[in-house]
């Protein structure tokens, strides 16, 4: 890989956009790169959570590729976005737990891969915005969607119409992150956060991230539908009768994760 870094320490890989002269700015190479780095991640049954990050301090990642948006016709445009969208949609129903390391710029594309991850954390230099409208164009790669469907109506459209960033206070303020860290501290806390999740059983965990993220795209019922079905599922692992009988004799569980 040219423009990523991935790296495994334990359960927990860690994936950096690695273009700092750039300011991590997603292109369409670096956009496949990220792809084919979480298909291997889906695959590696040693992994159990990801950190995305970005290089050097300045930037998470400060946006698309200009130099290859101004290129784009009305079909490749429309074939761009489809593409940014589907690698994202991949990271946002990843079956494992993904968390943004937000450690400055996020901005356009780069707000819109944070936004896909399922836990945002900010250092305190980050900064979110949607600055697409000042370019003449929209959001491409989900942010139009995600953004409402995580911080209301109201924001989402003040944010995406004004193109104006919002600093990390504020995003924390409004339910865009997660948390808010110190730049020194921000992988670590990240890493903690992913540890903290991964002590439970590892079968539940991703269950209960599927009822989350496929349950918001269904009615009510629908997805309380989902959420028995899958909780059923759970009931037959190892992992269940692991959990409850640790419970019952007080100890710590020594979960399989089958």
């Amino acid at each position: 890989m040219q423009n990523l870094k991935l790296e495994r320490d334990g359960a927990v890989a860690t994936v950096t956009l690695n273009r700092p002269d750039k300011l991590n700015a997603l292109n369409a190479a670096t956009l496949e790169e990220l792809d084919g780095a979480f298909r291997d991640l889906r695959s590696d049954e040693a992994v159990q959570a990801v950190i995305v990050t970005g290089a050097g301090e300045k930037a998470f990642v400060a946006g698309a590729d200009i130099g290859e948006l101004v290129k784009q016709t009305p079909v490749s445009g429309k074939e761009t976005s489809r593409r940014g969208q589907q690698i994202l949609r991949g990271i946002e129903l990843f079956p494992k737990p993904v968390v943004a390391a937000v450690n400055g710029f996020a901005l356009g594309g780069g707000c819109e891969l944070a936004l896909s991850c399922h836990v945002r954390i900010a250092s305190e230099n980050a900064s979110f915005g949607l600055p697409e409208v000042s370019l003449g164009i929209i959001p491409g790669y989900g942010g139009t969607q995600r953004l409402a469907r995580l911080v209301g109506r109201g924001r989402a459209i003040e944010m995406t119409l004004t193109g104006q960033r919002i600093d990390a206070a504020e995003a924390h303020r409004i339910g865009l992150v997660n948390r808010v860290v110190p730049l020194a501290a921000l992988l670590a806390e990240a890493r903690a956060l992913c540890d903290a999740m991964l002590k439970n059983g590892p079968v539940a965990v991703r269950a209960a991230l599927e009822a989350i993220q496929r349950g918001l795209d269904m009615p009510l019922d629908e997805s309380m539908v989902l959420e028995a079905n899958i909780f059923g599922v759970t009931i037959a692992t190892e992992d269940y009768r692991e959990g409850m009988n640790a419970f019952l004799e007080k100890r710590k569980p020594a979960f399989k994760n089958r």
